[in-house]
C-alpha cells in the first residue's frame, strides 16, 4: 500500500513546485527598481494599491506595484479610482 502512495507524492510535489513563479526582481522585465512616487501619481492612485512597492517600467512607461494576495504575489499596474494605467508617458 506505501508503494502507491509514494508514487503519487512524488509528481504531486514536483507539480506543487511548478507554480511557484518568482516576482520580477529589480533591474529585471525593464523595471528600475522601487521608487518613491510622485505625488502627482500617488494622488491620482486608488486607495488600495501598495504605494511603497511601486516601480517605474521603462519597457511600457507605467508605475507597477507588488500585490501580496493570500495565494500568490503578483506584479499589477498602477490604476486611478476609475481603473486607467498610470503612465509617465502615452501607450502606443
Amino acid at each position: 500500500m506505501t508503494k502507491p502512495l509514494v508514487l503519487l507524492t512524488g509528481p504531486l510535489l514536483l507539480l506543487g513546485l511548478a507554480a511557484c513563479e518568482p516576482v520580477p526582481a529589480d533591474g529585471e522585465a525593464g523595471g528600475t527598481g522601487i521608487v518613491t512616487v510622485p505625488e502627482s501619481v500617488s494622488s491620482i492612485a486608488a486607495p488600495f494599491q501598495d504605494l511603497t512597492t511601486a516601480r517605474y517600467r521603462s519597457k511600457d512607461g507605467c508605475y507597477w506595484y507588488t500585490h501580496r494576495g493570500p495565494v500568490e504575489t503578483v506584479e499589477l499596474p498602477l490604476r486611478t479610482d476609475n481603473g486607467s494605467p498610470i503612465c509617465a508617458r502615452p501607450q502606443g
